[in-house]
């Protein structure tokens, strides 16, 4: 296993700089405590967090307690974990997430696993750090909609938060930038990593039946008329389940949604969507951007029979790939059998150990 340690000579500097003036609270100025992050040695290099942004342990408490805060929201009725659902592997159930007075997004929530190895968030990738994706569902209107110098302003009238501020940031003066950064490094500690197939990756082999590593298999392999495979891993690689890029995958003639198109510009992005981690993928219905698919056989049934081989800059990928050796079909073709061993290995990825961990459930508010 790898760790993460923050330098504690950062943190006391942090701690010392202070809004001139501001007072320390009753117990004098902070000393933050490094959060000591435990790495699965097999993972890749995480992304680096910012500098001005370390991982502490009263930090990280501060973050989960905002995650879960309904102050943030215009009617305080809802939080970051309304749509982020532990049990649900951080998503909602949903195939739109709902906002406040019952607004509908036009997208589903992503799951929030592993988040410390994604160089750019939400399903259009508009956000590149964690600190500027946090302020992204509290200012929509179709999510919390509520302007986040607000909802600063109401939380320093609580109680509670001014104490906690001045313990992770060293000022009780509540700014937006503090929150944000809060979020930020409580989803950073958000790792999953013990489903059956981490067992598996470890060296124990009965993790996994001979079904479901068949499964894998299938899952891992791009067919090339003597192999057969379900194509599944050119985009959902490595340990991450994710080549951490972006793709249309067939799932429409004429994208209604540009997705990536939408913040680039760029014609040739439209349609493209992030490619998702599929860690947890049987906690996470419904399935796609939209949630137009509530099942994971419904998801292979695209991706066998239903990709729209015309659509605007699809995944190369998804051409040209099928198992028939005659290459007489643009169809993967694989058969009934081979579609539910994959799906036996994507039931794999279901880490239970995440989704009931006390440290990322709901504290005492």
């Amino acid at each position: 296993m790898k760790v993460i340690v923050v330098s504690l000579g950062v943190l006391l500097s942090l701690a010392g700089c202070r809004p001139e003036g501001d007072p320390p609270g009753p117990d004098g100025p902070p000393t933050p405590t490094a959060y000591n992050l435990v790495l699965p040695s097999y993972f890749p290099t995480p992304t680096t967090p910012p500098a001005d942004n370390p991982l502490t342990v009263e930090g990280v408490a501060l973050g989960r307690r905002l995650f879960y805060e309904t102050a943030l929201s215009l009617d305080n009725t809802v939080a970051c974990a309304s749509c982020h659902r532990q049990e649900l592997a951080f998503t909602d159930g949903r195939a739109r997430a709902v906002g406040v007075h019952r607004a509908e997004s036009p997208r589903s929530s992503m799951s929030l696993a592993n988040l410390l190895w994604e160089p750019r968030l939400t399903w259009d990738g508009v956000a590149t750090t964690l600190e500027a994706q946090a302020r992204i569902p509290i200012e929509k209107p179709v999510e919390m909609h509520q302007s986040l110098a607000v909802g600063a302003a109401r939380l320093q009238q609580l109680p509670a938060y001014p104490t906690l501020f001045n313990q992770a940031f060293g000022s009780r003066t509540i700014t937006e930038e503090n929150i944000l950064k809060a979020l930020a490094q409580f989803e950073r500690t958000l790792i999953s990593s013990n489903s059956r197939y981490d067992r598996f990756r470890r060296g124990d082999r009965a993790a996994l039946s001979a079904y479901e590593q068949q499964g894998l298999v299938l899952f891992s392999t791009h067919p090339d008329g003597t192999r057969r495979g379900g194509n599944c891993g050119d985009c959902h690689s490595g340990d991450l389940q994710t080549n951490h890029t972006f793709s249309n995958n067939g799932l429409d003639l004429a994208p209604a949604d540009r997705g990536l198109g939408g913040v680039s510009g760029q014609p040739t992005d439209n349609g493209k969507f992030r490619v998702p981690s599929l860690r947890n993928i049987a906690l996470t219905a419904p399935y796609m951007h939209d949630g137009r698919f509530a099942t994971l056989e419904q998801v292979l049934d695209h991706y066998n029979e239903h990709v729209v081989l015309n659509s605007p800059n699809i995944d190369p990928l998804l051409l040209n790939t099928t198992n028939d050796p005659r290459q007489r079909s643009l169809t993967l073709d694989l058969t009934a059998a081979e579609k539910a061993q994959i799906v036996a290995f994507l039931r794999t990825l279901t880490d239970s150990t995440f989704i009931t961990d006390p440290r990322f459930a709901r504290p005492p508010m």
